[in-house]
């Protein structure tokens, strides 16, 4: 099988490579410095700046297989793209490329009414409004869907929601405009898996409350907007269900596939930009007279660092190839595969990005800070470990049953 990007792509790579350089990586030092000072209440003006130069340059929404809506480039197609604009905190967003909006519109692409698209689809793909996905919450294991506690009521033609969020990324951004919420509609159904519905909540409705924004792991606004959400008594219209009432279980399994294989092509670039960093660092640097490059250790490091990265990046496209031959479900060893592997390997290069910058390897003068508290998140975010490592498992034992 060979992975090599067809022309269009190769096109795509060099119009990308070009835009990073001219524009995403001389205005990183400004994006650290806005989310570090406005903080995650506030748009960062550097944002709004090359949004629109980005749309200019076709270099938009490239993330949205097989649509009208977007570059209609396969997973595999997508996973160089999205590689390189992980190279970079700032660069997904300004593409209209970034979590959670990415998979908010597919979701609305896939199960939303003709209603719906127009009311919040097209303004997420014209890049005019934000979004949040709000499923896990704080007083149960969310490791475990099932376990969710919020509550949709039917009321007349109207749904009643109740419920305790957090980690709902991107709430506390004033472009926020669309909730997807995960409740309980049916608690009483014998199939765990059919209690729960996804419904659309515009974040004005009376009864949403974003309680504050949360730090990971100290950094506010940057890397992420995590936010802790209350919905108290918040009414919405019977319309506003995706997909019809016990299909939330069914929408959140579609929805975590691409999500999951977006964050692993993101952790590559960023993986490749840490190694970068770290050979570029340890070649000018000299300690006991010969450069940190050439101690032992250091170079050791740096052929273990090409060897994890280039073995991810195998292991992914693998998984984008599963993914556009055989379909998400089919295909979700794969997926759960690279889901462990890839935020492991970049926290491991990171790390040792980090040592061979010393010091400075721990304030963000180089953004590995920033770049080892993503990593980290992102063996919890879209199911932790644990849960991938034990479903790969016994869909392995279940081979010799």
């Amino acid at each position: 099988m060979s992975y090599d990007p067809s022309p269009k792509v190769q096109a795509l790579q060099q119009r990308l490579l070009a835009f990073m350089d001219q524009h995403i990586y001389p205005n990183e030092a400004r994006h650290a410095e806005e989310a570090e000072r406005l903080g995650p209440w506030a748009v960062h003006p550097v944002i709004d700046t090359l949004k629109p130069l980005a749309r200019a340059a076709g270099l938009w929404n490239l993330f949205l297989p097989e649509s009208a809506h977007g570059a209609g480039l396969t997973n595999l197609e997508y996973a160089p793209l999205c590689e390189i604009m992980g190279r970079s905190f700032l660069a997904p967003e300004v593409f209209n490329c970034s979590a959670p909006d990415t998979g908010n519109m597919e979701v609305l692409a896939r199960y939303g009414t003709p209603e719906h698209q127009e009311r919040w689809l097209k303004p997420l793909l014209a890049g005019e409004i934000r979004s949040c996905f709000a499923m896990t919450e704080p007083k149960v294991a969310s490791s475990d869907a099932t376990n969710i506690e919020s509550s949709i009521v039917r009321d007349g033609d109207e749904y009643v929601i109740n419920g305790h969020k957090w980690y709902t990324t991107n709430a506390t951004d004033p472009r926020c405009r669309i909730a997807i919420f995960m409740g309980k509609s049916d608690p009483d159904n014998a199939d765990r898996h059919r209690q729960q519905s996804m419904v659309l909540v515009p974040m004005d409705t009376p009864g949403v409350k974003v309680l504050r924004p949360i730090p990971v792991f100290g950094f506010y606004g940057m890397p992420d907007r995590a936010s802790e959400v209350t919905f108290t008594n918040v009414r919405v219209p019977v319309s506003n269900i995706l997909l019809g009432e016990g299909r939330g279980f069914e929408i959140a399994q579609g929805r975590l596939g691409p999500g999951r294989i977006h964050h692993c092509m993101r952790l590559i670039g960023m993986a490749e930009r840490a190694l970068e960093k770290m050979c570029q660092r340890t070649s000018t640097r000299v300690a006991f007279g010969k450069p940190v490059s050439e101690q032992g250790v250091t170079v050791e490091r740096i052929a273990e660092c090409r060897i994890a990265i280039e073995q991810a990046r195998l292991l992914t496209l693998h998984a984008a190839h599963r993914m556009d031959t055989v379909g998400n479900k089919v295909a979700k060893a794969e997926i759960a595969m690279i889901k462990v592997a890839v935020p492991a390997m970049a926290c491991k290069v990171v790390d040792w990005a980090i040592q061979a910058h010393g010091g400075g390897g721990t304030s963000n003068d180089f953004g590995l800070a920033h770049a080892y508290a993503m990593a980290r998140v992102l063996r919890l975010a879209d199911g932790p470990d644990e849960v991938h490592r034990q479903q790969l498992g016994r869909m392995e034992l279940k081979k010799y049953r």
